[in-house]
């Protein structure tokens, strides 16, 4: 009895020396993203984002980087468009880095919209697109003023994840796979891609391709979410989803997992609106990767 019980204080005492990730600054960030519009690759609405995240992520890393790809559209023949990955750095001295990706942009077309004259319209991404930007915009406030003095940690603002059209997987996370060829090694550890991650209903069950690239850093997390009361992470284990995390495993080999509650009924259509999110969801995932990180943080 005595062991269980400084085990509970010695948790307890750790976790005080966590940074709090709070989810009404991130659902702010989610909010300001939306005021944008629609943020498809080729917009305006793009362009301003890009430049707005850019002056956003200024001064919040040791060192911020801006690629830009000149890419043909896809599907609009003779169009060309410029998709731009933004990486923000912490800690450039350690080689035991982690990843954090997110996809920024939005989907070009509601193609799952219950109502067909809305299928060829552009959607605003609140949960898909600017939620998991969310966490990384507060995260990177969190690191510049906790900073990691073992592990690195990198943020990846990606672009070019949405464009793709179904069952054609070639043009989905455009921009990861563009990203990859500029990768030089070593490379991360761990790359850990958050999308869809406001849902008000949130179920975060245990992604199929996730599980067999990172079986353990799975478990691990899934077990710390638990441990901190977080329920939401169940273990059950859901469909293969193609997005950032898979290509960038196929292309590089970094075991990559993908924190995302896809059973969400608002997926593709116009109806993904801020109203639908939650400062809560943010939160507890926010928490949960700080929590994660500040123990790599400590163990190494």
């Amino acid at each position: 009895m005595k062991k269980f019980i400084f085990i509970l204080f010695i948790s307890a005492f750790y976790t005080q020396n966590v940074p709090f990730f709070d989810g009404e600054i991130a659902f702010k960030y989610l909010e300001k993203q939306c005021s944008f519009g629609e943020r498809f690759p080729g917009s305006q609405s793009h362009i301003d984002f890009k430049n707005y995240l850019v002056d956003f992520l200024n001064g919040k890393a040791d060192d911020l980087i801006v690629y830009d790809h000149e890419i043909s559209h896809p599907y609009i023949k003779d169009k060309k468009i410029t998709l731009f990955n933004i990486l923000a750095r912490y800690n450039l001295s350690s080689q035991n880095r982690i990843l954090l990706m997110a996809h920024w942009d939005t989907r070009e077309i509601a193609d799952l919209d219950k109502n067909e004259m809305n299928q060829n319209k552009p959607i605003i991404g609140a949960n898909d697109g600017a939620s998991g930007i969310s966490i990384l915009m507060h995260l990177s406030e969190i690191f510049s003023d906790y900073p990691f003095n073992n592990i690195g940690v990198d943020l990846l603002f990606v672009d070019g994840e949405d464009m793709g059209r179904h069952g054609d997987i070639e043009n989905f996370s455009i921009g990861t796979k563009l990203f990859a060829k500029e990768m030089k090694k070593p490379y991360p550890k761990l790359a850990i891609c958050l999308d869809m991650v406001a849902d008000k209903d949130p179920e975060f069950k245990i992604e199929y391709f996730s599980f067999i690239q990172a079986e353990k850093e799975v478990l691990e997390i899934w077990a710390l979410a638990n441990s901190l009361g977080f329920t939401e992470f169940v273990y059950e284990m859901s469909q293969p989803i193609y997005d950032d995390h898979r290509a960038l495993f196929v292309e590089t080999g970094i075991p990559s997992l993908d924190i995302i509650d896809f059973d969400y009924p608002y997926w593709h259509t116009l109806e993904d609106t801020v109203d639908k999110c939650s400062p809560y969801t943010l939160g507890i995932v926010g928490n949960l990767v700080c929590e994660y990180l500040y123990r790599e943080e400590s163990e190494y």
